[in-house]
């Protein structure tokens, strides 16, 4: 059988992630109460500090029978110079699956080249998939189908950033992209998305009449050193109020969290009638398990 990774969001397809995001709604509108999963065990394998990402997959695999198992690399071999390649051999012949949150998109890459069973991507220095299955999910809750409408991503071009472009591509919505010289999303990420992507030349512009209005921390882990350089050089990437009022009257908001209050985003925004970002969050369980019912369940 072949195995079927999720390391981006190309792995599913746009009707793979229609499929997941419809079944995520379903299942959270009406809970079966099914253990599908029953016996099934989740290594989670994290470089990189998580709350919602932990808390999503290990509730979700509990809730659909299943078990997870939390590795770090101060309590296994990875963390004392294990070959990525001998780890993914050695868990696939223990786990039926396994999720990575780690620094670097190649190393995740390699694991799954090397692993015989599904390997999820739960975050990366590159994409964070997993996040747009919940984003997604969450604006089709709200306000139906994202083909035809318009998103503004403000701040760094980063991982999230990165992943929205695809879903732009992948999905037929229009990203608008407002970050300072410097913070720009990766040339070739941005130049696959084609006409679906637009870079803008201030905040405002890339809001200007959005239906979704998306925005991360300045600083992201790994990149504290420069937080004050940062802080500096976003100075006019906020959404507040006014940012808001360039996009259109029923616009939302959403963040992948945690938030910095009074940077990236007044408090009056996320805090307001136009911001999901709870929902969002719930939402990274509900996709999620439905993600691993779409990989696990046929195997």
């Amino acid at each position: 059988m072949t195995i079927r990774h999720f390391l981006s969001l190309d792995d599913l397809g746009a009707e793979g992630i229609r499929r997941v995001i419809d079944r995520a709604i379903a299942a959270k509108r009406q809970p079966d109460g099914r253990t599908p999963l029953a016996a099934r065990t989740l290594a989670m394998v994290f470089e990189k500090a998580s709350t919602r990402t932990r808390v999503s997959f290990e509730a979700g695999m509990t809730q659909l029978g299943g078990h997870a198992i939390f590795l770090s690399p101060a309590d296994t071999q990875i963390g004392r110079g294990e070959p990525v390649e001998d780890t993914a051999r050695v868990l696939s012949r223990m786990v039926d699956a396994v999720m990575i949150r780690n620094h670097s998109h190649d190393t995740l890459e390699r694991f799954a080249a090397h692993a015989s069973v599904p390997v999820i991507n739960g975050l990366t220095d590159r994409l964070h998939p997993c996040q747009l299955l919940a984003d997604l999910q969450t604006y089709v809750e709200h306000r139906g189908d994202i083909a035809g409408k318009t998103v503004a991503w403000i701040g760094d071009g980063n991982n999230m950033c990165h992943s929205y472009l695809n879903a732009a591509r992948l999905l037929g919505f229009t990203l608008r992209i407002g970050a300072p010289e410097g913070y720009l999303p990766d040339a070739q990420i941005l130049a696959a998305a084609g006409e679906h992507a637009m870079v803008c030349d201030d905040a405002a512009s890339a809001a200007d009449g959005a239906d979704l209005v998306v925005t991360d921390v300045w600083a992201s882990m790994g990149d504290e050193g420069d937080r004050e350089t940062r802080l500096a050089d976003f100075a006019n990437y906020q959404v507040n109020r006014a940012l808001m009022s360039w996009a259109a009257d029923d616009a939302l908001f959403m963040h992948c969290l945690p938030a910095h209050r009074g940077e990236e985003v007044s408090a009056e925004v996320i805090d307001g009638p136009a911001s999901v970002v709870w929902d969002e969050a719930e939402n990274r369980l509900h996709a999620q398990k439905a993600l691993l019912l779409d990989l696990l369940e046929t195997r």
